[in-house]
């Protein structure tokens, strides 16, 4: 073989394992490729900004580790009652000093977002007190904890009693019937950062320090609480720097970085936390109890790598909403409009093509790929969900996944990916999906 031949061989090598061939023997077609190509070389502007917003969001990480002294000890876990976890305590520091407030509780005993939210709300309200939802109705799965649906246990059956006030038309906060609304019972005001299964923008950093301020200018007295899934190093600032009394998240969403196997956790004022610590064990007990069983270094590494894997996540969502913009698709919000949360709504107007989408995201899955979601009646919502989540934590949203409840107006909400490359594929994977079942005017045949 000559030198000439040997080269050839190479060059064909190295063209048969190209990322566009790759991805098209993964069953991305080339003009659904083509299209994705074009989409990201105009989007490498917002693309930049998301990177300059990780780099910050690092920094701030960085800080509040180096701050606590934070070593290879630190990592070790603790067992039965978990007493002296240094690792777990120093953990709890290092999220008060990111989110730069008095005191975290952060713990593997928290299941999920909403059980950290229930247990936010358990915890600072009592018999006979008000709470109000100044952003509209919250998320499904907390309705049967406030006693909006009734349900064992909920706030209402502990005589907390509820009311909302709705979202102006255009998403911003009705601060005229928020004033209307407190009364001398009112002991707490909750605000949802992100959309849920709603299709109204998430709401910006910005508009809820202006809540915040607002409720405290009229009653300082009065707890505000945040539900910030999803929007965690989405920006530069988190509502705690605007005096949010508890911001409130999940750790398989934004700050584990894909890493946390469970947990969720609480920052806010030192108050607020010793009185969330002592619902989640007991009275006498609090924050001393709790074993880490052996997951600090992963709540560690996860919140050392979020803001990287939130940006990642928030390339995908613009390169989503681009895509199916162009087709007619009504996305919430755009792509170029300014990300608050890592969701990505898609209006889709019918039942196949939510069921449709899903399916495409399941199918770039690397754990459970060759499933097919199907709609079930999932506990905590009041009607079928669909949602494609093939992650290696289940439920973990910050992983690439996507879900939506069978209503009107048919919406799924796309979020994550640990990386752009598995975002982007996985988007075109569910474009493709959708284009062979006849769903994108234009690209019925995208071979």
């Amino acid at each position: 073989m000559t030198q000439q031949e040997i080269r050839a061989g190479i060059r064909k090598v190295t063209e048969e394992n190209s990322l566009e061939n790759t991805c098209r023997r993964m069953g991305i077609p080339k003009r659904v490729w083509d299209l994705g190509e074009e989409i990201c070389r105009g989007l490498q502007d917002r693309f930049a900004a998301f990177d300059q917003t990780a780099q910050l969001n690092q920094l701030k990480v960085l800080g509040a580790m180096q701050k606590n002294r934070i070593s290879a000890e630190h990592f070790n876990g603790s067992t039965g009652y978990g007493y002296n976890d240094a690792g777990r305590d120093d953990l709890e520091r290092v999220y008060a000093d990111t989110f730069h407030t008095e005191d975290a509780l952060v713990r593997t005993q928290i299941t999920c977002g909403t059980h950290a939210l229930s247990l936010a709300l358990a915890a600072n309200l009592r018999p006979g007190d008000e709470m109000i939802s100044i952003s509209g109705k919250p998320y499904d799965t907390l309705e049967e904890v406030i006693g909006i649906r009734p349900s064992r246990g909920s706030l209402a059956e502990y005589g907390v009693s509820y009311r909302q006030v709705d979202l102006k038309e255009d998403g911003s906060f009705d601060f005229e019937a928020i004033r209307d609304a407190l009364s001398p019972a009112t002991r707490l005001v909750a605000i949802q950062r992100s959309k849920g299964y709603l299709t109204r923008p998430s709401l910006s950093v910005e508009q809820i320090g202006e809540a915040v301020l607002f409720v405290k200018d009229l009653r300082p007295d009065i707890l505000v609480m945040v539900d910030n899934c999803y929007g965690e190093f989405v920006d530069c600032v988190e509502p705690s720097d605007f005096g949010a009394d508890m911001t409130v998240g999940s750790l398989i969403k934004n700050p584990g970085g894909g890493l946390a196997p469970m947990g969720g956790y609480i920052a806010g004022t030192k108050e607020c936390v010793e009185n969330c610590a002592v619902r989640l064990t007991s009275p006498g007990l609090g924050r001393e109890v709790g074993a880490s069983l052996g997951v600090n270094r992963s709540f560690y590494q996860g919140l050392f790598l979020a803001p990287v894997v939130t940006a990642s996540a928030l390339k995908g969502a613009v390169f989503a909403a681009d895509l199916f913009g162009r087709f007619g698709y009504k996305c919430i919000p755009d792509a170029q409009e300014k990300r608050n949360d890592i969701i990505q709504a898609i209006e889709f107007g019918t039942r196949d093509g939510l069921i449709r989408f899903c399916e495409g995201i399941q199918a770039a899955a690397p754990v459970d790929s060759y499933v097919s979601p199907e709609p079930w009646a999932m506990p905590g919502y009041d009607c079928d969900v669909i949602m494609a989540a093939g992650a290696f934590i289940q439920g973990a949203s910050i992983e690439l996944s996507a879900d939506g409840p069978l209503r009107e107006p048919y919406a799924a909400y796309f979020q994550g990916g640990l990386t752009f490359g598995h975002a982007r594929f996985g988007i075109l994977k569910a474009f493709t999906q959708m284009c062979r079942a006849g769903l994108i005017e234009g690209f019925a045949d995208p071979d």
